[in-house]
């Protein structure tokens, strides 16, 4: 944060990022959400010539999110995502809840249906992919999960007795269960014995040892290097964990999927907008148009509200017809 050291005022401001990622950690939100909301007031900062927030209020704040609504000309989403990182910082770290109702109104997001692959769509995109992108695709499809979700899964959430999938600290820190293909267990083993010679070369190298939840590590010590704690799709290369101090292993970047799952939609001539996600959405729409209930797929989606999960059904017009 070279930006942030030109004076005393730059100075507090770094204190300031400091403060606010101490408040995320302590209310367990992901890191993801903390680099993005760090990210978002750095450049709220920046917007206004390296002010401190303290010394800027509503004006200033809705004279951030116009500049991103018609100069930037960012999404609904995007917009939303400013505004709720800014209000964090405002009323959770700085203490100040006075800004004007006009400034909490959210930008409204336009409804879209989700982007469905038919069954031979799905079939032709999988048939293009490789290695362990194809694998990641087939659980995308086969058992609904969220990108994120995959690859952050260890081998202890598999449980190949049972055919499920335990999906642990999901989207709105959920844990749920959802199903494991019958189609992708032999592949899957296979791949956890090339997996499990890995990490075990990695302990012989003195490194091995997966980031744990919380304060796992601290009750069980040795708790990281165990074979039920690593990911089941690891990253090719190590990275060395400052915080930590040691070596360890991520798991695989979702930008390696994305970009193997781009490349197979555009080689099966394939016009739709598809992308990892509409594999899940494919998954909602079949199970839905194989006869099951609405109930159990939300379920295992993980929906809050089943009429979140209910927008698969304008993808399935002889399921509506019944249903009016």
């Amino acid at each position: 944060m070279r930006w942030l050291c030109e004076n005393a005022s730059c100075f507090a401001v770094k204190m300031l990022l400091d403060e606010l990622k101490a408040e995320l950690r302590i209310r367990h939100y992901s890191r993801r959400t903390e680099e993005s909301y760090l990210g978002w007031v750095k450049r709220y900062v920046l917007f206004h010539k390296k002010r401190h927030p303290r010394d800027m209020g509503s004006q200033e704040l809705q004279a951030f999110l116009t500049y991103l609504a018609v100069d930037q000309r960012v999404s609904a989403s995007t917009q939303n995502q400013a505004l709720c990182a800014l209000l964090f910082l405002y009323r959770e770290v700085l203490k100040i809840d006075d800004l004007t109702v006009e400034l909490s109104r959210r930008a409204q997001r336009p409804e879209r249906l989700p982007v469905v692959l038919t069954k031979q769509e799905v079939r032709a995109v999988l048939d293009r992919m490789t290695g362990t992108a194809r694998l990641v695709a087939g659980l995308l499809y086969g058992a609904g999960l969220r990108l994120m979700e995959c690859l952050m899964l260890r081998v202890k959430d598999l449980d190949f007795a049972r055919n499920e999938i335990t999906v642990r600290d999901g989207k709105g820190q959920k844990d749920r269960i959802t199903m494991l293909p019958e189609v992708v267990k032999e592949p899957l083993l296979r791949h956890l014995q090339r997996v499990r010679r890995l990490h075990e070369r990695d302990l012989d190298q003195g490194a091995g040892r997966a980031p744990l939840p919380d304060a796992m590590n601290r009750k069980y010590p040795n708790a990281d290097r165990e074979w039920g704690w690593q990911w089941v799709f690891p990253a090719t290369s190590l990275y060395f964990d400052s915080e930590a101090g040691m070596e360890r292993r991520h798991h695989l970047h979702e930008s390696v999927v994305q970009k193997s799952m781009k490349q197979a939609v555009r080689e099966a001539g394939i016009t739709k907008p598809a992308s990892c996600h509409s594999l899940r959405h494919s998954f909602a729409t079949h199970l839905l148009e194989a006869g099951y209930d609405i109930r159990t797929i939300q379920e295992l989606l993980g929906h809050s509200d089943v009429r979140t999960t209910m927008i698969y059904y304008a993808q399935t017009p002889d399921m509506c017809s019944k249903q009016i």
